[in-house]
């Protein structure tokens, strides 16, 4: 991992075409302003976990009973 400090209005640019600029520093929070093609896909890591951990959850498997009585239950 690559570690650089940079100061309020500083930017560091990756590739030709992405750069990250420290827009703001206020009480420990740092807020980035990312300029890059739409096609760049942009995600906050903790909800790139949530989706992960919500996928792997609904890809446990799951038991044929209790399916079944599920149906009788609606009624298919």
């Amino acid at each position: 991992m690559l570690v650089l400090a940079r100061k309020l209005n500083e930017s560091i640019v990756i590739g030709d075409n992405i750069t990250l600029k420290v827009i703001s520093i206020d009480k420990g929070i740092v807020k980035l302003g990312i300029d890059a093609p739409r096609d760049i896909s942009i995600i906050r890591n903790e909800l790139l976990l949530e989706v992960k951990e919500s996928n792997l959850a609904s890809a446990v498997e799951v038991d044929t009973d209790s399916i079944g009585a599920l149906s009788k239950l609606i009624g298919k």
